[in-house]
């Protein structure tokens, strides 16, 4: 694999744990990006987490359903416990990044929702900067308007550098936005992760999302527009829906990965000074 390449537990989104580590080493794959919904399913999230440690694989990333419902304040109490538990899970698997959806605004506006997400999200903040986390905030696509209510880029990085969280730039949900380039140009400092599938124009679900290469998006000219800003980080692969389901999991992942690193290699030598 090349090292700015991952595989993220989701790709894989209806195996355990225990068949996608036996997955990870068959395949020869040494970084990737963990489900906390893959570690909470086995009952003790913490002790899967330094399991995942034990095997000795680079953890990109931590991805994380937003933990609150931004319109009910009443319920933050529990859903505060929830995060705890969340953040002491990263302690123990310490990822390089941890990626976190805005959750539901409810009936709240944009504008009240990220009041609203910033008062809930303070506890976590604080302990994620005494204990040296890096934590990314996920914009998401509109039909997901259960994950989060951030759905650009370019909110994702105002809303980012208003709480000092980073941004995971996920590639499905924003290739189509105008002036990307300009985008990812003003906000490259705040992106610490990019999150990379395909689509299919004429595609009306989601997630229904293709092995890189197999779409419509322009993957290569964006990974060259991130490259070319300075980007330094991991490419992510996150592929789910139908589709992948169909073709199976091995076929898929295997191809992606190959796929993104053939094109990685060739981008970057051609940005290497001869």
């Amino acid at each position: 694999m090349h090292p700015r390449v991952s595989v993220n537990q989701v790709s894989s989104w209806n195996w355990s744990l225990d068949e996608d580590l036996a997955f990870y080493e068959e395949a020869g794959i040494d970084a990737v990006g963990v489900s906390y919904r893959k570690l909470a399913a086995t009952g003790d999230p913490i002790g899967a987490a330094e399991r995942l440690v034990r095997t000795g694989l680079r953890v990109t990333n931590l991805l994380v359903p937003g933990p609150f419902t931004l319109a009910e304040p009443q319920r933050w109490p529990a859903q505060r416990e929830t995060a705890g538990l969340v953040m002491d899970t990263a302690l123990a698997l310490r990822p390089e990044v941890v990626v976190f959806t805005t959750g539901p605004a409810g009936d709240l506006t944009w504008e009240r929702a990220a009041d609203a997400l910033a008062e809930a999200m303070r506890g976590t903040l604080a302990e994620a900067e005494r204990e040296g986390l890096l934590l990314l905030l996920e914009h998401t696509n509109p039909l997901r308007t259960d994950l989060g209510f951030v759905h650009t880029l370019r909110d994702a990085i105002d809303l980012g550098w208003r709480l000092d969280m980073g941004v995971c730039m996920e590639l499905n949900a924003c290739w189509a936005e105008r002036n990307l380039e300009g985008t990812i140009g003003a906000g490259i400092d705040a992106i610490h992760l990019v999150q990379v599938s395909d689509y299919a124009i004429g595609t009306h679900r989601t997630p229904d999302r293709l092995v890189p290469g197999d779409g419509d998006i322009p993957l290569r000219r964006i990974i060259r527009q991130l490259l070319d800003a300075g980007y330094r980080g991991v490419f992510d692969v996150e592929i789910v829906g139908p589709r992948i389901e169909e073709e199976g999991y091995r076929s898929a992942i295997a191809r992606s990965v190959a796929w993104l690193d053939e094109l990685l290699s060739e981008l970057l030598d051609e940005l290497t000074p001869s």
